[in-house]
């Protein structure tokens, strides 16, 4: 039997074994999290890169975003920096993280910043938190840094919080796969004060800032969900820790399934990003579905991109998608049909866009489930939560 660090080999299915050996070959990823722009995250960074040199470990940059603020260029200048990446688009020449060039340099740990950047089209990745996953799949340790309104469970809250609609976000199983994450945290005053001494943006950005996104309600806002999320982010940790050096844990929730039902409108990403949060509270599976009244074969390509996108958000939350063809079947019947084969315990559906007569004469989708079913806790998100 193998203590400490090691695997407890009597206590492992061979498959768990292979994967936890394969997962020892990775690199280690460190996040810096921030409420807002201008934090320090990327200052941070760079600090612990020095000291990191100073005690001897073989450190790079692979990416900094300085915003010609000065303090930051300060502690860029004396770190080795791996050559960015030219890449050709319509006529102009852009850079780019060089994942390659950093593989075959193979440090003990590079510096990356804005984990959630978009790749310009050409780049071998479409996100730059795909660049991380590979330079990390190369045994290379990776810091790097993202604000929380990134993260994409988040994305319908930060927007009704700052009016703001984030278009580059990062899946929650990144920061989940982050072995540490630490929060840069200020108060809403000195990021104000920061933002007005020009260390965040231009000049002629500032009094925009001032007035929409850095007002001190939204800042006061993002800052309580930066801190609630990473206590969340520890908690978590700390259980699954304890899950592996054998303690019992009994985790709320373990039973639970849950289900979310979508249909053809705008608040299906918002349903299946609640479901989402829900689950993870709970430490429950997650269920998407959507029934249909066309056939796959019938789709246009605007409906079978939007079904793809809504799969796609599902796996990136581990989540089982299920598409299924309603022909001549109610969607309450289809509904329980699927509570039952998964043996759901909660429900969670989108706020009716039938009347009050309609759904008088025509009846409720809610009440019907409620009759075919027997103890499911049924969930309804109004369109403005």
């Amino acid at each position: 039997m193998f203590t400490g660090d090691h695997f407890d080999f009597k206590r492992k299915s061979p498959e768990e074994i292979l994967r936890e050996m394969e997962i020892l070959k990775h690199g280690k990823l460190k996040l810096y999290i921030g409420s807002a722009p201008g934090v320090g995250k990327t200052y941070r960074m760079l600090l612990e890169a020095h000291e990191l040199k100073q005690e001897g470990i073989d450190v790079v940059v692979g990416l900094i975003e300085t915003h010609n603020r000065p303090d930051t260029m300060n502690l860029f200048t004396d770190l080795e920096t791996v050559p960015l990446k030219d890449i050709q688009y319509k006529g102009k020449s852009f850079k780019e993280l060089n994942v390659e060039e950093i593989i075959a340099r193979n440090p003990d740990v590079v510096i990356i910043d804005e984990l959630a950047h978009t790749n310009v089209p050409g780049s071998p990745n479409e996100k730059r938190y795909s660049d991380v996953q590979d330079i990390l799949a190369n045994g290379i340790h990776v810091i790097s840094a993202v604000n929380i309104q990134h993260l994409e469970s988040l994305h319908d809250i930060v927007q009704q919080i700052t009016g703001v609609h984030v278009r580059e976000r990062i899946p929650d199983s990144i920061l989940n796969f982050a072995q540490e994450v630490i929060l840069v945290d200020v108060t809403p005053e000195i990021l104000q004060k920061r933002l007005k001494d020009g260390k965040i943006y231009s000049s002629n950005k500032i009094e925009q800032a001032l007035q929409y996104f850095f007002t001190k309600s939204n800042l006061l806002a993002l800052r309580e969900l930066s801190l609630r999320e990473v206590a969340n982010d520890v908690d978590e940790k700390a259980e699954k820790e304890n899950e592996k050096n054998g303690f019992e844990t009994t985790p709320a929730g373990t039973c639970e399934k849950i289900l979310v039902c979508i249909q053809n409108d705008q608040n299906a990403e918002k349903l299946i990003r609640r479901g989402w949060r829900i689950a993870s509270r709970l430490k429950a599976q997650l269920y998407i579905f959507h029934g249909s009244r066309k056939e796959i074969r019938e789709m246009t390509q605007k409906e079978m991109k939007k079904i793809e996108g809504w799969e796609q958000l599902s796996i990136e939350f581990n989540a089982k998608f299920i598409l299924k063809n309603l022909t001549n079947k109610k969607v309450a019947k289809a509904i329980t049909e699927v509570t039952k084969e998964y043996h759901i315990t909660q429900i969670i559906l989108g706020q009716s866009a039938k009347s009050q007569l309609e759904e008088l004469t025509k009846g409720s989708i809610v009440n019907d489930i409620m009759r075919l079913t027997s103890g499911i806790d049924i969930h309804i998100v109004a369109e403005q939560s």
